[in-house]
């Protein structure tokens, strides 16, 4: 449209700003990607492999125009559908269609978005959703594949042992270190060699996954949150110790604040370090009881510092996460308690009043921003938002809700019928 080559057809990257050292590739042609320049990396690094690379920056609310009208064609021909990225879905279609048709509605979609909306996506037909995300990865743009349990053989066990859904590149070092190379020879190892190379748990989804076999359903309910995490990057690499324990500091305040947010409490604490080159040391420990106290968090990510740092290689980021969530709010009473306890629950308490004053400027600014015709609702938390949502949409079987996340980070459910939006409910809190 501007006179210029076709991106899609050139070396090219979607991006943030290229000069700031933080920026990471988000999308890359297909020419680009065919010169080794891969998603994620750094701006730096690609320019490094193709310095006449072609630079875009991200448009966030037309990628969010975009994905929304992708979801409702999406929607239109099935209603149990489960989002599964910006761009990407499940749909279980099989009220709609047989196996023998399958191909032929999904090119119907395929069409239908691209004369719609003017891009071109990949359908990945399958008998589960492990099979169907495959399928989807094949051969791309503008493409129709099939897996069905049958073709497991013939068409996925030949592909290297990468292209197997959640296996990254450390795995897949770690794999081929041993002989793995393909999916067929994954699916064929012994469960006592794969277990000893990749642990029990990571095992036994691997071998299900090799075989193509997968029996989780396409959810379209909002699952409640597993594990919590934050992390920062930093504009230099740090290297004084006090610089991280600042921002390891800020990150245990997210972290902490969010599961008191929606009554958490939690039992597993992970850090993690990133350097330079992007590799990863990580480590996490057990606490002694389930907690939401941000000083708790912080000390046991202090502890394990020093096992994830040598103290003199500078770090370029560091992040915080917390699991084996509960929300029993029952204590064990300990002698040996903290006696500082009650002033780090007055701290917490403090800092979650701020943070809320904070996020309800951040909410009154977005209804602002997004004020239409639309009747708008406000609530205390997402929960009371959903329920509310659902609540609206009863005894109205043209309605439907969105979860929808705005780019400041407010959770909004919207109330629409066809594409036209007549309510928000939104939660005060992101």
């Amino acid at each position: 449209m501007q006179g210029k080559p076709d991106i899609r057809l050139v070396p090219s990257v979607v991006s943030g700003d290229p000069n700031d050292r933080r920026s990471i590739i988000t999308a890359a042609s297909i020419p680009a990607k065919k010169i080794g320049i891969r998603v994620p990396e750094p701006v730096s690094m690609a320019l490094r492999k193709y310095p006449q690379l072609v630079i875009v920056r991200g448009d966030w609310e037309w990628y969010k125009q975009c994905s929304e009208g992708f979801i409702d064609i999406c929607r239109s021909y099935s209603p149990v559908l489960q989002q599964f990225s910006i761009d990407e879905c499940f749909i279980d279609m099989s009220l709609r269609c047989i196996p023998e048709n399958a191909v032929a509605v999904a090119t119907q979609l395929k069409d239908q978005i691209k004369s719609t909306l003017g891009f071109t996506v990949n359908v990945g037909v399958g008998s589960n959703k492990l099979l169907a995300k495959m399928a989807s990865d094949f051969e791309k743009p503008d493409k129709v594949h099939s897996l069905w349990s049958s073709e497991v053989e013939s068409k996925m066990w030949p592909l290297p042992v990468r292209d197997l859904l959640w296996v990254g590149k450390k795995t897949e070092e770690r794999l081929v270190a041993y002989g793995i190379k393909t999916i067929g020879q994954l699916a064929a190892i012994g469960m006592g060699s794969l277990t000893r190379l990749v642990g029990q748990k990571f095992a036994v989804q691997l071998h299900e996954n090799a075989n193509g076999r997968d029996d989780s359903p396409v959810e379209t309910e909002i699952a409640e949150a597993k594990s919590y995490s934050a992390e920062r990057t930093f504009p230099k690499d740090l290297l004084d110790p006090k610089d991280i324990d600042r921002a390891m500091f800020n990150v245990a305040c997210i972290v902490a604040h969010r599961i008191r947010r929606d009554d958490f409490r939690a039992s597993c604490v992970s850090m993690f370090v990133k350097y330079k080159d992007f590799t990863v040391a990580q480590k996490q420990t057990t606490l002694d009881q389930p907690s939401d106290v941000t000083a708790i968090i912080l000390n046991a990510a202090r502890k394990m510092l020093p096992e994830v740092w040598d103290g003199v290689t500078p770090i370029r980021q560091v992040g915080m996460g917390v699991t084996k969530l509960t929300h029993e709010s029952a204590v064990q009473m300990s002698l040996f308690e903290d006696p500082k306890m009650e002033y780090y629950r007055e701290w917490d308490r403090q800092f979650d009043e701020d943070r809320a004053r904070y996020e309800d400027a951040k909410m009154l600014a977005y209804e602002r921003k997004k004020k239409d015709d639309a009747l708008v609702f406000t609530y205390p938390d997402g929960e009371a938002a959903l329920k509310a949502a659902k609540s609206a949409i009863k005894g109205h079987p043209t309605w439907r809700f969105n979860r929808v996340t705005t780019p400041d980070g407010t959770v909004c459910f919207e109330i629409v019928e066809e594409r036209k939006v007549l309510e928000r409910h939104i939660a005060l809190f992101s």
